[in-house]
């Protein structure tokens, strides 16, 4: 693996973290990302693997904290990007503010798609390349007081199936999306949603799982994987059941107060 070199974003906790710690111990150097300076203590950790490991703080939600984070990679040839970024955020769509959500979006979408954007046509000019990015099984259910998150995803999981399709000529470079169902990370804190069932359920998936899972999927060149058996569930019966009924269920695990019943 030497002087192959990694770009992992959303990377101070959670899967990013965990993303981060497999490329390092595969022997890539590596560039991690977050918009909040817990990322330099997590590169300390990174460090431990032996390899060269970079750190920035950039807000990924616009396009000038993508640019900075391209900038530190110095010009060198990315040959992994797992795009993780990402921001959740709870509560009925009304009583959220317009910068509160259009940071989910911008963040969840925006980032993640001019990410892409600049990094994809070196892989495709030199036919070789892998990218993993965080989709989620949110994206195949309406998701009443998460509406605008889970709505992001979805956008998410059907860009990189269409994406994937359009790169098929390019077949030295493989795009997977990694769809986890919820994973115990600070996502529920920073979201808001420690007092909904969903946030205090005791069944939520372990990020180191989840980032291996979709580590393994990236370099074996899978178009995407659901994490965990009950997410694949999910995954088929999001296909079946009514919008309507999905969004009811939804709402259960979801709205503000439920972790309380």
């Amino acid at each position: 693996m030497a002087n192959t070199f990694a770009i992992i974003t959303g990377a101070s906790t959670g899967i990013g973290f965990e993303l981060a710690t497999l490329a390092a111990k595969d022997g890539y150097d590596i560039l991690v990302v977050a918009d909040e300076p817990l990322i330099e203590a997590a590169a300390e950790d990174f460090r431990q693997f032996g390899t060269e490991v970079r750190s920035v703080v950039a807000d990924l939600s616009t396009l000038e904290g993508v640019d900075t984070l391209l900038a530190a990679t110095n010009g060198r040839q990315v040959d992994v990007l797992c795009a993780n970024a990402g921001k959740g955020l709870g509560h009925a769509f009304l009583d959220q503010s317009v910068e509160d959500w259009r940071r989910v979006v911008d963040t969840n979408i925006t980032g993640t798609i001019y990410l892409l954007h600049k990094v994809l046509p070196q892989m495709v000019a030199r036919n070789a390349g892998k990218v993993l990015v965080t989709g989620s099984i949110a994206g195949y259910i309406p998701g009443s007081f998460q509406a605008v998150y889970n709505s992001t995803k979805s956008f998410i999981d059907y860009f990189t199936d269409a994406l994937r399709d359009e790169l098929r000529e390019a077949d030295g470079v493989t795009l997977t999306t990694l769809k986890p169902g919820p994973v115990d990370t600070e996502f529920f804190a920073s979201a808001d949603m420690l007092d909904t069932s969903v946030g205090q359920s005791e069944s939520k998936s372990d990020p180191a799982k989840v980032a291996k899972d979709g580590w393994d999927a990236m370099n074996k060149g899978e178009a995407s994987i659901f994490s965990g058996l009950s997410t694949k569930v999910q995954g088929v019966m999001a296909n079946v059941l009514p919008a309507s009924v999905l969004a009811a269920q939804h709402r259960k695990m979801a709205e503000p107060g439920s972790g309380e019943e």
